[in-house]
């Protein structure tokens, strides 16, 4: 073939219209965890006060191959074929479950008083596939809707985009949920034809606003949880990191109605590259009126399809972790437990110290986790973070990000979680320069 009549029969290449591909790829949700790395990676000298990463603190590399040794010797157990039963663990595909799920029920039961059986845990790719496939499994037709207190975790709203669920703000209100208007909007669905599903909260240091129920709320939600006919969606990644003060039960361990689907993760308690979450779902599934399982086992079902599974050698890696921690990660998180809190109360005195009142930047006092929320007199959105990085050198998290129905123009998160005292103190003197600058201009 000539190179002219090559040219004359060329196919144009594929082209791929957004307005033809699935909706979510609009969404704001997909975009915003992508929009902050972006940033941190075009001004690496920029303080970034975006990031929930935990602390590095002692990682080192030498952990993990113990960690594998550890779990090992866990499974060889001195029986016969044990070594070959654990290569076969180790190197094969493995159970959709997982083959850790013993380890963290045990886990679970010394750290939250939580006592699941094994067979009720999934363990997955982090917590971001167990959010996928509880809503994935409640989304049964167009009528079906989740609550979520708002703001929220960007998270759960994009998960809930990608399985068509709706998502219905609740208000956090000054507590983290507002009872009140759980049940006026799981009312007003219902009014409207709508099937309420559940309602997702993080009930300790909620990502992004800091805020935790106190104990009676906790109470007083699962038994509006029970009348209202709904599950609760229960998001546990910050519970440990209280800053002095005693850990509150998580609604699990208080439910005695299997209305707490619970997600768990290590990534903040124990190897975040690891990437081990997990969902324990031990709602009775019935088909005919007879029992045919649990949640988890029709979870399983769906993860099959997205993962297969999750790699065996990273649950070793955190079967070892609870194997050498006689699984009481609260107990050996108790260091970092007390630098979060330390960065806590730092980031909360340096904005003290800038912002002396009365001022017209404020901000909430978390009593721990990564984050806090800080109010500014003027709209601090997606442009104003660009100008930040570039002329001020300091990131931060528009809050507009977490509001699925609109709101938060003039509010930023704050997280201080990975950055040293100095680090945090370099930042906000970068950040009150930008303000500063701000207000000079208005």
């Amino acid at each position: 073939m000539t190179e002219a009549s090559h040219a004359r029969t060329a196919r144009p290449g594929a082209v791929m219209d957004l307005a033809d591909l699935h909706g979510s790829l609009s969404d704001p949700a997909l975009l915003s965890m992508n929009l902050l790395n972006e940033v941190a990676e075009r001004y690496p000298d920029a303080v970034s006060f975006a990031a929930g990463r935990p602390d590095p603190g002692d990682f080192a590399i030498e952990d993990v191959h113990r960690y594998l040794r550890t779990w090992t010797a866990h499974v060889t157990g001195g029986a016969p074929g044990g070594a070959e039963a654990a290569r076969t663990r180790l190197y094969q595909y493995g159970r959709t479950k997982g083959v850790i799920q013993d380890l963290v029920a045990r886990n679970l039961a010394t750290d939250e008083s939580i006592h699941a059986d094994p067979e009720s845990i999934v363990v997955t790719v982090g917590c971001q596939e167990a959010m996928v496939l509880v809503l994935r499994a409640l989304r049964a037709d167009e009528r079906d809707v989740l609550l979520a207190t708002s703001p929220a975790y960007v998270g759960i709203t994009g998960a809930a985009r990608l399985v068509d669920l709706p998502v219905v703000p609740v208000d956090s209100g000054s507590g983290g949920i507002d009872l009140d208007d759980l049940a006026a909007r799981v009312r007003e669905a219902r009014e409207a034809g709508l099937r309420p599903r559940a309602c997702y909260l993080v009930p300790d240091f909620a990502n992004p606003t800091g805020l935790s129920l106190d104990v009676p709320t906790r109470r007083r939600l699962l038994d509006l949880a029970a009348e209202l006919d709904i599950l609760l969606i229960e998001d546990n990644p910050y519970g440990f990191f209280g800053d002095g003060i005693p850990p509150k039960p998580t609604l699990k361990s208080l439910d005695e109605g299997h209305r707490v689907i619970y997600l768990g993760s290590y990534a903040k308690t124990a190897l975040p590259g690891a990437r081990i979450g997990y969902v324990v779902a031990d709602q009775p599934v019935v088909r005919d009126g007879r029992t045919v399982g649990t949640l988890a086992d029709e979870l399983s079902k769906i993860k099959s399809m997205i993962t297969v599974n999750t790699p065996p050698i990273a649950q070793a890696v955190i079967g070892g972790r609870l194997l050498e921690s006689g699984f009481a990660l609260r107990e050996t998180n108790r260091d970092a437990t007390a630098r979060y809190g330390k960065k806590l109360r730092h980031l909360l005195d340096g904005l003290a110290a800038r912002f002396p009142g009365p001022s017209p930047v404020t901000w909430n006092r978390p009593d721990g986790g990564f984050f806090l929320v800080v109010t500014v007199p003027f709209t601090a959105d997606d442009a104003l973070l660009a100008h930040s990085a570039e002329r001020h050198k300091v990131i931060w998290t528009p809050m507009h990000h977490f509001y699925a129905a609109g709101g938060g123009l003039r509010q930023l998160r704050l997280s201080c979680s990975s950055l040293t005292p100095e680090e945090i103190d370099l930042g906000l003197d970068r950040f009150a320069s930008l303000v500063t600058d701000l207000l000079e201009r208005t």
